[in-house]
């Protein structure tokens, strides 16, 4: 397979609550984040929800940086979409976590690419409350070690069901 970017989506827990309702952090933020990922900023939107919540969005020249709050849960949900070998997706994950100041995270990279057939996707898992150290894993967010979940995808042939606590998909 030809690999033509990677797409991270990221999840924090344990965010500060205000920040994740500050639609102009939260812009600033993305701006912040599109340089960390070595990417060019082509333009942004946003909308702050009533009462409360923010969704926005920093289009790239090498695709996209989502942000999905809910400061009532201290939680947000992020993609971190970027083709090209120039740029660093993860170092964008990483600046946001510590940003809002998430006391867990999650991320799962996907390699993106064109040229293999349609299949299944394989899926690295690992048990239901397990943690997987972060030194152990290359996409692990933050300075000091933290909770993270890596899913590593990879196609196949065939058609498969994965499903995660919580969440259940099916491909052909």
């Amino acid at each position: 397979m030809s690999t033509v970017g990677t797409h991270c989506v990221l999840e924090l827990y344990g965010c500060a609550d205000h920040l994740l309702n500050d639609e102009q952090f939260l812009k600033d933020a993305l701006r912040r984040a599109a340089i960390e990922a070595r990417s060019t900023l082509l333009g942004e939107v946003s909308h702050r929800f009533e009462p409360h919540g923010v969704t926005a969005l920093a289009l790239l020249a090498e695709s996209h940086i989502s942000i999905h709050t809910w400061p009532e849960h201290g939680y947000a949900a992020i993609d971190v979409f970027t083709c090209g070998t120039h740029t660093r997706p993860e170092a964008a994950c990483r600046m946001l976590a510590r940003a809002l100041g998430a006391r867990r995270s999650h991320l799962r990279r996907l390699p993106r690419g064109v040229g293999a057939p349609v299949g299944t996707f394989q899926t690295e898992r690992h048990p239901e409350g397990v943690t997987v150290p972060a030194e152990e894993t290359a996409d692990a967010l933050g300075e000091e070690p933290a909770e993270c979940q890596v899913l590593n995808f990879e196609r196949t042939s065939g058609s498969a069901s994965t499903s995660l606590p919580g969440t259940s998909t099916s491909m052909a």
